[in-house]
């Protein structure tokens, strides 16, 4: 039964009007601001050496985390698709706990564990290790915020798929690194992909985690969010927009990656 056709255009006008007002019109707003008083005040914004800094340090931190959480997911995608132990959902519970953990109270967590006060300070003090409000914080941070995005991409596939070509592999002989690399990982590198394509733009993205433990440190421990907003309350808004235009062109491009790997996914289906 097909549905009454003004109900159908009243629906797509809804759905539209929706996705203008809180989608479409924030990403114009933001290109039309960063361009505002010209293209040499967007390319200064951009070149600061403040803001170059913040870029190599997000790039460094999503080169670490990103990496991390791909074997990390690979490995706990096999683990739960492939065998059956004691423990499973509470695994599976505590994979999917950045997803309802507030990213600012993770930040603080590991304040408390690595922090100058906290549980390990102490410690790290003693042997001269800066993990908190430096750049190895950072990292741990994005690192937690972000990695059940790869699991969780890759362990539905690895579960639809089933294991009977890597029975049929071990049957003829193969071991386990052969049937992981030549049987497993081709059948799921859709998924991979996605999953790596999802985390990285978290990991660039990550703003609530990364500004408790950064300490905000001009030309150090400042990521492309936290330049953002520094350029905001200094009431520099074209170049707060300049910035923040790289991070909506990653948003895009994430975007444009996610609907291709969606549909090579659906011509393999």
């Amino acid at each position: 039964m097909k549905d009454p056709r003004p109900l159908r255009w009243l629906l797509l006008a809804i759905a539209f009007l929706f996705l203008g007002l809180f989608v479409g019109l924030p990403v114009v707003a933001v290109f039309v601001e960063a361009f505002r008083k010209g293209a040499g005040a967007y390319l200064d914004a951009v070149r600061d050496p403040e803001t170059l800094s913040a870029i190599k340090l997000t790039v460094l931190t999503a080169a670490i985390s990103v990496p991390a959480n791909l074997v990390f997911g690979i490995a706990a995608a096999w683990l739960l698709a492939k065998y059956r132990f004691r423990g499973k959902k509470a695994l599976l519970t505590l994979i999917d706990l950045p997803f309802s953990v507030s990213p600012v109270i993770a930040g603080l967590v590991f304040v408390l564990l690595l922090g100058a006060r906290g549980v390990f300070g102490p410690f790290l003090e003693a042997h001269d290790l800066h993990v908190i409000f430096a750049v190895p914080g950072i990292v741990l941070a994005t690192t937690f915020i972000t990695f059940p995005f790869v699991v969780r991409e890759v362990l539905p596939i690895m579960q639809d798929l089933g294991s009977d070509e890597e029975e049929q592999a071990l049957t003829l002989g193969a071991s386990g690194w052969q049937i992981l690399l030549r049987v497993t990982l081709p059948k799921v590198r859709w998924g991979i992909l996605y999953g790596v394509i999802l985390c990285n733009a978290r990991a660039m993205g990550e703003f609530g985690a990364v500004s408790v433990v950064s300490g905000h440190i001009r030309g150090e421990t400042n990521t492309v969010p936290l330049q953002v907003e520094i350029m905001y309350n200094e009431y520099n808004l074209s170049g707060a927009f300049a910035v923040a235009s790289i991070l909506t062109v990653l948003a895009l491009l994430t975007l444009l990656g996610k609907k291709f790997i969606e549909s090579r996914i659906r011509v393999r289906a």
